[in-house]
């Protein structure tokens, strides 16, 4: 047995036991906010909404005087709202605007939404929180008992390009791209690629250069989206002509994975496959580290609450947002000790990033109120609702994981849109599929899927909804897409629900391919 994987996972267990949390949730978070408050009092946004006067109320014995100062001083804020009055002119190279000093990095993200790129502050203390949440990910490896000597293995992090582009002012790119850049020195030894590889911005000339490199890799854990990296593992299967990717990788244990729900790909992820290994979930958007997965082959994930990020709910009904997921004005928000299980909620945001009361744009739900532990459920704005059906990406996603099942078919990309039918509505579903099925009985099986799944979409379905149409392409046509927008490697990902201009702009694109519909 290695002496460093042996002392590894000997401190792993001590670090764990010595920093488990006895705080409560609201505790934690009210600590987070007051720090939070201090650091930023003196910058333009601080001075602006009177950050000093509502630090006052956290020495009132009202407990909650604190949050009924924050939210009467400061707005909601989407990102139109906070980037034209205060993230553009911190890009102008203004210092100290929401957050202290200069933002030297900016994420680039377009959500899957496929809307023109978002500028997302990234400070120096949210990538030092980012780092911090990133090694409590690492040390929850420990619960999974692998042997020793896997922690000398190497940690494969397939992510955006790490050569940055400076405009005179901040640098910008991918999240991943930022990050991976600013590994720990202690951890570069096991990551992979190398500094070479990871720079490049093509993404084919990165594939192809990590594909050469496999063989001499020895990958216990993989690190990225699911679409990527399976599309990697496919290609070195091909390359080495070799019947798993174990065949390359014998002691590859563990999948770390975020960005989109993993149920589309699981099915195929798994062929490539020669043994069962781990699945640990991750939470981490260009705005911040918002959750991980703690708990082996567990499905929910557990809110970072004393690292840098203050939370607030709202529910997500059609009291507060419209059909289109916009959010109606003045809704009631919640603190992390006013919310319920099995209820949806829309996430906001402060961070030591500089956003303040930020619709990050996520849906989640409680599983586990007690130990914070969440679900994401979508996007607000990837919920398909022409008629009041009400479908979720949640629900999208395991309709088409139980139809795969059915059909013993495998599904890699998705996306799905709304539109007008014979004077009411219907569904259009575009599916990558490369096995052969039938296309009639696949579009059966999902409606009724579907119909089990939710009681509103069934409703509809026997009244406005009249119909549901299903596309089948290759999912090469997918990726074509995402090539042709520019949007391949990293954090990108297709987009789930198209708006109707691009549908538009899809349906161009493949109007020249061979597409049937049922």
């Amino acid at each position: 047995m290695a002496i460093l994987g042996n002392l590894l996972k000997r401190g792993i267990r001590l670090r764990e036991s010595l920093e488990q949390d006895y705080t409560s949730s609201i505790d934690l978070q009210k600590a987070e906010l007051r720090k939070l408050l201090i650091a930023a009092k003196d910058t333009y946004f601080g001075r602006h909404y009177y950050f000093k006067t509502i630090l006052n109320g956290f020495k009132d014995q009202d407990t909650s005087l604190f949050y009924k100062y924050y939210t009467s001083n400061v707005p909601i804020h989407d990102y139109d709202a906070i980037n034209e009055e205060w993230w553009s002119k911190s890009r102008d190279g203004i210092k100290g605007v929401t957050w202290p000093g200069k933002v030297k990095y900016y994420a680039l993200s377009s959500g899957t939404s496929g809307a023109p790129s978002k500028y997302i502050p990234v400070t120096k203390d949210i990538l030092k929180s980012m780092q911090k949440t990133g090694v409590r990910q690492l040390l929850a490896l420990a619960k999974l008992e692998i042997d020793s000597k896997y922690y000398e293995t190497d940690i494969l992090m397939v992510g955006g390009s790490t050569d940055l582009k400076f405009n005179g002012t901040y640098f910008e790119g991918d999240l991943s791209g930022i990050t991976t850049s600013q590994i720990p020195i202690w951890l570069q030894r096991f990551a992979k690629p190398d500094r070479k590889i990871a720079k490049a911005a093509n993404w084919d000339t990165k594939l192809d250069e990590m594909v050469l490199k496999a063989k001499k890799w020895n990958v216990g854990v993989i690190v990225g989206v699911p679409a990527w990296i399976q599309l990697l593992m496919e290609k070195i299967i091909d390359h080495y002509q070799v019947s798993t990717i174990h065949d390359i990788w014998p002691n590859l244990k563990v999948f770390v994975h975020g960005g989109v729900s993993f149920k589309p790909y699981k099915r195929g992820f798994e062929k490539l496959l020669a043994e069962p290994i781990h699945y640990m979930e991750t939470y981490l958007a260009s705005e911040g580290f918002i959750a991980f997965q703690d708990k082996p082959d567990y499905s929910s994930m557990k809110l970072v609450l004393n690292n840098g990020i203050f939370y607030e709910f709202i529910p997500f009904t059609k009291d507060n947002f419209d059909l289109s997921g916009q959010l109606i004005s003045n809704p009631k928000t919640f603190k992390i000790d006013e919310v319920v299980e099995s209820q949806e909620y829309a996430l906001l945001i402060s961070t030591n990033a500089g956003t303040w009361r930020y619709l990050i744009g996520d849906v989640i739900e409680f599983t586990n109120v007690k130990d914070a532990e969440i679900i994401i459920k979508g996007r607000t704005k990837h919920f398909l609702s022409l008629c009041g059906e009400h479908l979720s990406l949640d629900n999208m996603n395991e309709a088409l994981e139980l139809t795969a099942n059915q059909l013993n078919v495998t599904i890699k990309e998705f996306t799905v849109c709304g539109e007008a039918f014979e004077s009411l509505f219907a569904h259009r579903w575009y599916v990558g599929v490369d096995d052969p099925v039938n296309q009639g009985r696949f579009k059966k099986l999902l409606d009724e899927n579907l119909k089990k799944l939710n009681d509103d979409y069934r409703t509809e379905r026997s009244a406005a909804l009249k119909e549901v149409f299903v596309n089948f392409l290759p999912t090469s046509v997918f990726y074509s897409w995402m090539r042709a927008q520019g949007k391949v490697g990293g954090q990108h990902k297709f987009p789930r629900v198209l708006n109707n201009e691009r549908q538009k702009e899809w349906d161009r694109f493949i109007q020249s391919k061979s597409t049937p519909s049922c």
